[in-house]
């Protein structure tokens, strides 16, 4: 035992890691044949597979120039396009942000290493001395139809699918088939954490349909298939008894930003559709009609508010990609989703019924929900 240090004492956090690889959530090293090779595969791709979000690139080149050692960032605006020229080395907790937004990477396996591999079988570049990187060969693809694959590879590659280089739409429906695959599932979640100050009693008990309207959301999610938690403040636990799962702030006294960090932490490769407890109108066919429009490449799938134009983030499904950029946000002193949104790469809707979209924040409003829903 280590002095001073408890036995069994653990000096970190016990925290849930999002999957992420040495770039971003979901990449692909291509490896195996030439530089070349694999700049013009990764070009085509890029274009191929830009329906599916943002994609990334990583290579190195061979010619650079030395850069000014005198600078250690230098930011260029080059009018129809930007680049940051870096100094110092990258490591992988510095790299990941920057490809975040991406909804797949491509990286020269010849140079860096990924989370899952694409083969490519080459008798100029083989890849026998490069057995370590292979972790997750999910495609292999010969330079030559029929070409059979080395002994030394076969241990890597049983069972995974095989194609030629020619078929390279074929490599690009193969990619979107993986990321299809790998989609994030959607939990639910009701903020009902909020203190209520303007309608002067808690909007999650509140019944507009017969039951308290966080457990009424609860149910609706539930009918759409899909695993709903409770957002609440901790004091609220043993309040809030009606036998549903609770998720309590472990990110305090941060309103709604609070709720969904609070949920990414608990699980961070999962999609969290927060709903608000103070939108009585909201039919359950809003709510589908969000889930089967949503954008898994974007941080974010949100309503634009029928009032002023702006994302509404309290009706939003938030991707697990905008976990970091929560985070990001908060650490510049900002703890308003809507400002996320805003200053973030969305997928916007209009909803379909813009009543739904209304909120309920005091006594005189909640009179006329009353009125309007039980007539």
């Amino acid at each position: 035992m280590i002095s001073g240090v408890p036995n069994g004492h653990k000096k970190h956090a016990n925290l849930n890691r999002p999957q992420l690889g040495s770039f971003g959530r979901h990449e692909l090293a291509i490896m195996g044949t030439p530089c070349g090779n694999i700049k013009q595969l990764s070009s085509y791709l890029t274009t191929a597979l830009n329906k599916v979000g943002s994609i990334g690139v990583v290579d190195a080149d061979h010619q650079a120039t030395e850069p000014d050692h005198a600078q250690s960032l230098n930011f260029t605006d080059k009018i129809s396009f930007r680049r940051f020229d870096y100094l110092d080395q990258f490591n992988t907790f510095q790299v990941r942000p920057h490809f975040n937004h991406c909804a797949l990477v491509l990286v020269n396996g010849n140079h860096f290493t990924a989370a899952a591999q694409i083969l490519v079988v080459d008798p100029k570049k083989p890849l026998e001395r490069k057995l370590d990187r292979i972790t997750n060969a999910v495609l292999v693809v010969t330079m030559e139809p029929g070409v059979s694959i080395p002994d030394y590879l076969k241990p890597y590659t049983k069972d995974l699918p095989i194609l030629s280089w020619d078929q390279q739409e074929a490599i690009a429906d193969f990619i979107k088939k993986w990321l299809d695959h790998r989609k994030p599932k959607i939990k639910g979640l009701v903020l009902a954490g909020g203190k209520s100050v303007r309608m002067k009693m808690d909007k999650g008990s509140i019944q507009y349909h017969g039951i308290t309207q966080r457990k009424y959301l609860y149910h609706q999610l539930k009918e759409l298939g899909i695993a709903a938690l409770i957002s609440c403040r901790p004091n609220q636990v043993d309040e809030i008894n009606e036998g549903l799962d609770m998720l309590p702030d472990t990110f305090h006294n941060l309103g709604p930003m609070g709720a969904l960090l609070t949920a990414f932490r608990a699980d961070p490769d999962s999609a969290y559709l927060a709903i608000a407890c103070d939108l009585p109108y909201l039919s359950i066919d809003t709510i589908r009609y969000l889930i089967e429009n949503r954008d898994t490449s974007k941080i974010a799938t949100a309503f634009r508010s029928p009032n002023n134009e702006f994302p509404e983030p309290l009706i939003t499904i938030w991707e697990p990609r905008s976990y970091s950029v929560l985070l990001n946000f908060l650490g510049q002193g900002y703890s308003c989703p809507r400002k996320v949104l805003i200053n973030s790469d969305v997928h916007l809707l209009q909803a379909p019924d813009p009543k739904d979209l209304s909120n309920v924040n005091h006594p005189d409003e909640y009179q006329e929900a009353l009125r309007l829903i039980n007539d």
